[in-house]
C-alpha cells in the first residue's frame, strides 16, 4: 500500500503541533506502509529527498492572498499522488489537495483534523478574505472525506458539532502522540546557560507560536501575580499577524519593568534544548483558549515536568488535574478569571516542590504508557486498510 501523506510542515520546516505530528507519523508509518509525504517547499529545504516532494506556491500568485497561494500548492499536490492508494491530509492547508486527489484519481481520502477554522474566527485577523477560502477548503473537504481522524474526544465533538452533516461512522479519534526516547528528563543545562535562565531560581515555562489560540497574553497577564522568586520563560516565536506580535512584546515589556527573570526566547529552539528547558522547569504552562489536544503538553510531560493548563478541547484528556499537572477553566466572557486562577494553579505548584516532583514523574509515566507513535501508527495504517477492502 502507497500512501500520501500531505502536509504544510515537514522537517526541517516544523513550527507547530500539525507539523510535529506529521514527522512522527510519518517515521513510524514507514514500517508499515510505503509512504510518500508531499509538503511545503522552505527556505532551508528546497529539494525534494527520497519519499519527499516539496511543492511551492504558483509564482504568479506571488502577491496573492496566503490562502489563495495555499491552494496553488494544493493543486501540485492533488497531481503528484496519482500513484498512491489512499492519500491522507493534515489542515486547512493541504485538505484540498486530499479532496481533489480523491475526485481525480479515485482514491480514498483520510483527513486529520488537528484544529477547525469555524473555532478560530480570529484567523480572519490573519488571512483577511482568506479566512473564508481556508473554511470553504476544510468544509468541502471534511464533509466528503471517506474517514477524518479527530485527534482527541474533544476534538471530534468539535467536528460534529461544526459539521453536523457529517456521517458520525467516518469521523475516528486516534490522539496525538510522543516520543519518549527523544523527549525524557535529561541533566544537561547548557542550553539554561546559553539564553539566561537562572538554575538556582525556579521558572516558569511557556513553549508556543505567538496566536490568540495559544492565549499566551493570558498568562503574561497571569504573571503579575507570581511570586517575584520564579522567572518566567517565553520561548515564544512565529507572530501571526503584526498586531499579536506588538501586543505580545508590549506586555512582555510591561512585566519585565515589574520583576526580575522575565526572559524572551523569540526563536524556534533545536529540538535538544527545549527538552532541557522542559526537564529543568518548575512547571510547564499552557493557556491555549482552544487545543484540540496539545502536543506541546505530551512533550512536558514526557520531560518530567508539571503542566498548568486551561481546561479547554482535548487538554484534559492528557493532563490529569491534581495527577500530572493542574488544570483552568475558561470563560471566554471572563478573561480576567481565567488570568486569575492560571495564577493561582502556578502559585500553588511552586509552592509545593515535592507535589510538583510526584506530578512530573506521573506526567512521565502515562506519557510513556498511553501515547507512545508505534500504537498511532498502527492505528492508522488500519484505518486505511479498512477503506481499501
Amino acid at each position: 500500500m502507497r500512501v500520501g501523506l500531505l502536509t504544510r510542515e515537514f522537517p526541517p520546516d516544523v513550527y507547530g503541533g500539525a507539523g510535529v505530528h506529521v514527522e512522527f507519523l510519518a517515521d513510524r508509518l514507514q514500517e508499515l506502509v510505503d509512504v510518500r509525504v508531499h509538503c511545503w517547499r522552505s527556505a532551508q529545504e528546497t529539494q525534494d529527498s527520497d519519499g519527499v516532494f516539496r511543492h511551492a506556491p504558483d509564482p504568479a500568485l506571488a502577491n496573492a492572498n496566503e490562502a489563495l497561494r495555499s491552494l496553488s500548492i494544493d493543486l501540485a499536490m492533488a497531481a503528484g499522488v496519482e500513484d498512491c492508494d489512499v492519500v491522507h491530509s493534515h489542515t486547512w492547508y493541504a485538505n484540498l489537495g486530499g479532496h481533489l486527489a480523491k475526485l481525480l484519481h479515485g482514491i480514498p481520502h483520510v483527513m486529520t483534523a488537528h484544529s477547525l477554522e469555524p473555532m478560530r474566527p480570529w484567523k480572519a485577523e490573519q488571512l483577511g478574505g482568506g479566512y473564508a477560502l481556508s473554511s470553504w477548503a476544510e468544509r468541502t473537504a471534511i464533509e466528503s472525506a471517506d474517514a477524518v481522524i479527530a485527534v482527541s474526544q474533544g476534538m471530534r465533538a468539535d467536528v460534529l458539532s461544526c459539521y453536523p452533516t457529517l456521517d458520525r461512522a467516518r469521523v475516528h479519534v486516534v490522539h496525538n502522540g510522543i516520543d519518549t526516547a527523544l523527549y525524557q528528563p535529561t541533566s544537561e543545562t547548557a542550553a539554561l546557560a546559553k539564553h539566561g535562565i537562572d538554575p538556582d531560581r525556579p521558572y516558569v515555562l511557556f513553549v508556543g507560536r505567538i496566536t490568540r489560540q495559544k492565549g499566551v497574553p493570558h498568562l503574561l497577564r497571569a504573571a503579575r501575580r507570581l511570586d517575584p522568586a520564579a522567572q518566567v520563560v517565553l520561548c515564544a516565536g512565529a507572530p501571526d499577524t503584526p498586531a499579536i506580535d506588538k501586543e505580545f512584546r508590549g506586555l512582555v515589556d510591561e512585566l519585565g519593568r515589574s520583576r526580575s527573570g522575565v526572559i524572551w526566547i523569540p526563536q524556534m529552539l533545536p529540538r535538544p534544548e527545549v527538552v532541557q528547558l522542559l526537564s529543568h522547569a518548575a512547571l510547564f504552562v499552557c493557556p491555549s483558549i482552544y487545543e484540540p489536544l496539545g502536543i506541546v503538553n505530551l512533550e512536558a510531560m514526557a520531560c518530567g515536568a508539571p503542566v498548568v493548563a486551561s481546561a479547554v478541547g482535548g487538554i484534559p484528556e492528557v493532563v490529569r488535574d491534581g495527577e500530572t499537572g493542574l488544570l483552568v477553566d475558561y470563560d471566554e466572557n471572563r478573561p480576567e478569571a481565567f488570568e486569575t486562577g492560571l495564577a493561582e494553579a502556578i502559585e500553588s505548584v511552586l509552592a509545593d516542590p515535592a507535589a510538583a516532583r510526584r506530578m512530573g514523574t506521573a506526567g512521565r509515566e502515562r506519557a510513556v504508557a498511553e501515547f507512545g507513535w508505534e500504537a498511532i501508527a498502527r492505528r492508522t495504517a488500519a484505518l486505511y486498510e479498512q477503506l481499501l477492502r
